[in-house]
């Protein structure tokens, strides 16, 4: 089952670091099958408040998530977002196509 890994970043700083962590991501990513869905796209707000910038990866699963994560190529650069970046980050599991809200009462 799918899963992502979603950053809700509420403060960055556009800093070289911050230019060198995109610049090196992808490639992190790659040998995981991780791919971006959403990356900073403008939000159009319905209800409540909004501030700051959505990541989600998608990888096949959460082992996938994890091992990215977890890597070494991933924990090189992490330095280089934490510093300059303030937000919440997770990894969770999708679900599937056939899935209804009503799922979440079983």
């Amino acid at each position: 089952m799918t899963a992502y890994a979603i950053g809700h970043l509420g403060e960055v700083d556009m800093c070289a670091e911050i230019v060198a962590y995109l610049e090196r991501i992808d490639a992190t990513l790659a040998p995981f099958g991780g791919r971006f869905v959403i990356h900073g796209g403008r939000c159009d707000v319905r209800e409540g408040a909004w501030r700051g910038d959505l990541i989600a990866i998608a990888f096949a699963d959460l082992a996938h998530a994890r091992a990215w994560y977890e890597s070494d190529a991933y924990r090189r650069i992490l330095p280089l977002r934490t510093r300059h970046a303030r937000g919440t980050v997770f990894l969770v599991d999708g679900v599937d196509a056939a899935h209804k809200a009503t799922d979440v009462l079983r």
